[in-house]
């Protein structure tokens, strides 16, 4: 763990060249662990978003609703989407339309799920300090302490931003054809705001398809490190 204090930053305004697009979906469940399925399905419907640089986020809901508690990670297991579930892909700005144009009406397959989506809505990133990745990919099977190192270097080196506070979760791993790739989720703190918003741009670590590296707004992790 990462640890050390520093002064608020100024604002900046958030730029919209790289964007988030929110996309109704109708869709009963789907796989738990949905990454490389859907990853797939979408690139299929829309051949460049590999080389334009776009992300995939895969499709969350909330730990618990209505007494129903969310099943352990496994492509055996199911999510239940609610109307308000969306799904959300990062893409330059200047692709927005053509990605509207090549989903909206479509119906994928998601691991046996036929995930219907509707309109797109595009969402400016966030200047937030804290940042959350549900998972990243990093070259080789690492412990904590060098999953931390690596993503310290790997930001300092491609991005110019200097890691202060930053916490990684357990391992998990994604079901891809090959065999599982495995992941971590990992949270930055304090970040300045144009840091920020180079992170959400850039992302850190390979198979942004699949939803590695992509890092969306997060309450803080303040909490986190108080003792009990």
């Amino acid at each position: 763990m990462f640890w050390q204090d520093e002064e608020d930053t100024l604002a900046i305004t958030v730029p919209d060249d790289v964007v988030d697009v929110l996309f109704t979906l109708h869709c009963r469940s789907i796989p738990v662990d949905h990454a490389y399925n859907l990853g797939q399905a979408v690139n299929a419907a829309v051949p460049w978003l590999a080389d334009s640089g776009a992300g995939i986020h895969t499709i969350h809901v909330a730990g618990s609703q209505n007494g129903w508690e969310r099943p352990s990670h496994g492509v055996d297991q199911h999510l239940l989407l609610s109307r308000r579930t969306k799904l959300s892909i990062r893409v330059p700005e200047a692709r927005v339309a053509a990605l509207q144009t090549a989903l909206e009406g479509k119906t994928l397959d998601i691991g046996g799920a036929a995930l219907s989506i509707g309109s797109g809505k595009p969402r400016a990133l966030s200047k937030a300090a804290t940042l959350f990745a549900r998972y990243v990919a990093s070259p080789a099977d690492l412990d904590e302490e060098a999953f931390l190192r690596w993503a310290a270097a790997s930001l300092r080196e491609r991005l110019d931003i200097h890691v202060r506070k930053a916490l990684c979760g357990k391992q998990t791993p994604l079901d891809t054809p090959q065999g599982p790739l495995i992941t971590r989720s990992l949270m930055l703190a304090d970040l300045k705001p144009d840091a920020s918003l180079r992170l959400q741009q850039q992302g850190l670590g390979p198979h942004r398809l699949m939803g590695c590296g992509l890092f969306i707004p997060h309450k803080g992790i303040d909490a986190v490190h108080k003792p009990a």
